[in-house]
């Protein structure tokens, strides 16, 4: 699809259904894809930490991204997701994801080895725009400096760097971003506060919730209405801190009680209890979506 340019753009990870053997349910993808489209939500994320990511083959994946495509026809963004610090196979896995349909791909940055180096080879021959993430799943562990994620974002083919959640960190980075490249806060808790750092976008697990309050709270921010954008902020933060909590059993389990078709994570994640679900369904409530 056309890459829009207008800011903010608030996407989100895209929840795998699943069958009773833990197969990927691709009609209840579908029928899912549907249901947003009729939302403000402008992509999807497909092979994300809210996707089961690191619980999918690479063939889940691929398969996956496929079915979002298809169902999507072209109306929204379709990013695909790679977790791979070998140049040779995140290119693989590129192409393969471009050829299932995906507009974009979003690397995320590995812990180890010359970071600007990969992306260096990698960046430029994606055969998609290609998005940096900043999310090492290390507490405390960063992945290069403000500066290098800066010459990696300088890069050609880069479209967007999602942040991770250490402010002090990020705000150091924004300045070596080009403006041309988007800015993106990592979950609805830090839309107020990342817009505060220069974010114009974001991509976050609440935008599958509330994709229209996500925006707004981003629009808000970015104009520099703070005062009006704080309550909107605080009536999403129990939902989004279950999230935190609790991960994907808190996401699936919001989304259903929403009226999505996203089951029950694969094991062996445990799905929402009661007690959980009687809590997501309360910050919902406050939040103003149940």
């Amino acid at each position: 699809m056309p890459i829009s340019a207008s800011d903010p753009i608030v996407v989100a990870p895209t929840p795998m259904p699943l069958n009773p053997d833990e197969s990927i349910d691709h009609e209840k993808l579908a029928r899912n894809i549907e249901r947003w489209l009729k939302t403000p939500l402008p992509g999807f994320v497909v092979g994300s930490a809210g996707g089961e990511e690191f619980y999918l083959s690479e063939s889940d994946r691929v398969g996956a991204v496929r079915t979002v495509a298809e169902a999507n026809k072209g109306e929204r963004l379709v990013i695909g997701g790679i977790d791979n610090p070998s140049t040779t196979e995140t290119l693989r896995l590129a192409n393969e994801m471009a050829k299932a349909g995906a507009d974009m791909v979003r690397i995320r940055i590995p812990i180890r080895g010359d970071i600007e180096a990969y992306y260096e080879e990698v960046a430029p021959r994606a055969p998609v725009p290609v998005i940096v993430i900043h999310q090492t799943f290390n507490a405390g562990v960063t992945a290069g400096t403000p500066e290098q994620i800066g010459r990696i974002c300088s890069l050609d083919n880069v479209f967007a760097y999602i942040f991770w959640h250490n402010l002090r960190f990020e705000s150091r980075v924004r300045r070596f971003v080009p403006n041309h490249v988007k800015f993106w806060t990592p979950n609805g808790s830090l839309l107020l506060p990342g817009a505060l750092i220069g974010a114009n976008g974001a991509c976050c697990f609440f935008a599958d919730m509330g994709p229209a309050i996500s925006r707004e709270i981003m629009e808000l921010g970015m104009a520099g209405k703070f005062t009006e954008a704080q309550p909107l902020q605080e009536k999403i933060l129990a939902i989004d801190f279950l999230g935190m909590q609790h991960g994907v059993s808190a996401l699936k389990c919001a989304l259903n009680l929403l009226g999505f078709e996203t089951t029950v994570p694969r094991r062996p994640t445990k799905p929402a209890s009661p007690e959980l679900e009687r809590e997501v369904a309360a910050a919902l409530r406050e939040a103003g979506l149940l």
